[in-house]
Parts: C-alpha cells; structure tokens; sequence
C-alpha cells in the first residue's frame, strides 16, 4: 500500500478468497475495493491492533484502530461486492464475561477494535460492499465532510451473548452525508450521531455538531433504534430520514438526552416510514455512564422543530417522552400518521408548541 501511494496511489483490490489481517492504513490517494466472494477478515487478536490517537464515545484519546482506517484521506472510497468481517465473536464474548464480573462495566474496558474508521477526511463513498460482524462499531467517521454510503449491508448478531455495541453507523462531527439504500440489522444502534459528552463538551475544540444529513430508501431490522441522537452528542441539526422501512428496532427516533452534556437536536424530520418497531418517538434521559465532573448546575438540553409526516407504525409505544425538567422540547408536527400502539397515551404537555394533524392511533383521531 505505501509503494502505491508513493507511486500516486491506486486501489487494493481483495480478490475472490479469505484475507485475514490486523490494522489496514490507507495513505491519500488510495482506496479499497472488495471484489464479490472477497473476505477481507479482521484479526482476532488485539496485539494486531496497536494503540494510536483515536476517538471513541465522544472523547479523544488513545485506543485500537479500526480493521479498515483513513486518517485524512480526501476521496477515500470502499466500493464492490465482497464482505469486511470483523470476526467479532472472540471481542464479543470478552465483553459479556467482564459485563457478568462487573454490570457496570464500560465498553472501553474490554479491547476490541471497530471495523471501519475515517478520520477528517472529505469527499468518501462506500458502495455495495457487506459489512458484518465488528468487534464494536461498525463504521466510525469522525470530522468527515460529503459523505455517501450506497447500497451497503450492514449486519451483526443480536441474540443474547451477541455483538454488543456494534452500531451500524456513527457520525462524529460530519456534515453533508447521504445513506441511501442500504440495510442495517445491528445489535446496538443503527445510525448514531454523536459530537462529544460532558459538562463543558461544548467548549472543546474536539468536539461539534452533525449538520446536514439524508437517511433514505433504507430497511432497518433489529437495532436498538434506527436513528440516534447521542448519547455522546452537543448538536445535531437539519436530519432527514424518508422512504424507509422498518420491522424490528426497538426505537423509531430516539433522542438520548444525557443529564451532563449540553444538547440541542433540531429540523430533525421523519417521513414516509412504514413498519413495526417496538417504540416510535422516545426522548429520555441517558444515564448510564454519565459524570458531572464537579459542575454544580445540570445543563440544559433542548428537542426543537421535530417533524414526523406519513407514517403508518405499528408498535407497542408510540410517544415514550418523559417529563424532564433539565430538558426543553418545542415546535414538535405530527402529520399523517397511521399508528397501531398497545399504549396510545399521548402527553402533549410534555412539548411546547406540539401540532397534531390528522393522527390516527388504533383508529382514534388525536385532537
């Protein structure tokens, strides 16, 4: 690869067969394509993953790379019809037994590596090729501009004992971003936008906002949610996601308020989606690893100009909000829905400004 990229680049093809490997860094100029019945497989041991500056849940530090890494590589792309399996199993079953040790272990303590990992790098395009199996996340961009990710297959495991913390997609500080046509079935969040965490996340450098997002023509099978904002997130805003299908996730929408970060989500609009998930809209608040750091005061979080449209869901609980007094939601549409839920109650108190039109729930118009 280095020969290439001092030669003007070029592209590493994995022919038809079974490739294993440790850490792949990919220089400017170069790309990957994966030919149909090519494995590129990651390595099950972390000695092949060597601790560099990385990115992690919202905080820079040092950690294992990625399977597949671009740390500033404009134009980088990964396209054809072969597979990238990250050949979880032997990382995922090292979690569960430190989870059964300690249940309130973080996932940073069990050393696993994520399978893709693009870092301030623009103009970059996957296309078509199968990604399964990662260790932990799946596909990891950070501080990336003009993203596309066409036709791609994203899946993990997700009975229990299986491929926790395996998000399909996380966008980390990205603008301008197109997911189009792909399917995602993951044991953990299926599109997560994230931007840091903290008392003070909004005041480092490291961290910012997501901007400028089109989720479209996707399927979504079992995750944890389809489309996440958080947990380690300060500002998402202008986030579409239509024309797409749904049947498993446990959450529609979820927006993870989290009691220590400053968070603002806004013009986040969901349309044309038809389905079954086991939640439609949740906004709660995310507790599980948060720490104050000293900071006397909670800060403030805010859900703003949040648009639902032509939606036909079935599910158990459409409007999981829960009245949080450190968080402030307004200038919620919910318009042409047809829902199926087991629990129809809706609390409009909950949102200022909150509209209703034509929202049917078991049949019943909400006024």
């Amino acid at each position: 690869m280095t020969k290439r990229y001092a030669n003007g680049g070029g592209v590493i093809i994995i022919p038809k067969g079974v490739f294993l490997s440790g850490a792949l860094f990919f220089k400017p100029k170069t790309a990957l394509y994966v030919s149909e019945g090519g494995v590129l497989k990651g390595s099950d041991n972390i000695a092949d993953f060597p601790i560099m500056p990385s990115r992690m849940e919202g905080q820079n530090l040092d950690y294992f790379p990625a399977v597949v890494n671009a740390y500033g590589v404009d134009n980088f792309s990964i396209s054809g019809k072969g597979t990238i399996n990250g050949n979880g199993r032997k990382y995922w079953d090292a979690f569960w037994a430190r989870r059964k040790e300690n249940p309130k272990c973080t996932n940073l303590e069990v050393s696993r590596p994520r399978l893709v990992f693009v870092w301030n790098s623009n103009n970059v395009q996957f296309q078509d090729v199968k990604f399964i199996n990662s260790g932990f996340w799946t596909n990891h961009f950070y501080k990336c501009n003009n993203i596309k990710i066409l036709d791609a297959y994203i899946y993990s495991p997700h009975k229990k004992g299986d491929a926790p913390s395996t998000d399909a997609i996380d966008l980390d500080i990205c603008n301008n971003v197109l997911i189009k046509g792909s399917n995602m079935s993951v044991n953990d969040d299926a599109i997560a936008l994230k931007g840091g965490k903290g008392p003070y996340a909004d005041q480092d450098k490291n961290n910012g906002a997501n901007t400028n997002i089109i989720i479209e023509d996707c399927k979504f099978g079992y995750c944890h949610s389809s489309l996440t904002n958080g947990s380690e997130a300060i500002h998402n805003r202008n986030i579409i996601m239509r024309n797409c299908e749904v049947d498993g996730p446990s959450i529609l929408l979820h927006l993870k308020m989290r009691p220590d970060t400053p968070q603002l989500y806004e013009y986040i609009r969901l349309e044309d989606i038809k389905g079954q998930t086991k939640n439609g809209l949740a906004i709660l608040a995310w507790k599980q690893f948060f720490d104050m750091k000293g900071r006397p005061d909670i800060p403030l979080s805010y859900g703003d100009n949040v648009t639902l449209k032509n939606i036909d869901l079935k599910c158990e609980v459409f409007y999981k909000v829960e009245n949080d007094p450190n968080v402030r939601l307004s200038n919620f549409t919910f318009e042409n829905l047809k829902v199926e839920s087991t629990k129809a109650d809706i609390d409009k108190s909950l949102i200022k400004n909150v509209t209703f039109k034509n929202v049917y729930v078991n049949n019943k118009v909400v006024e």
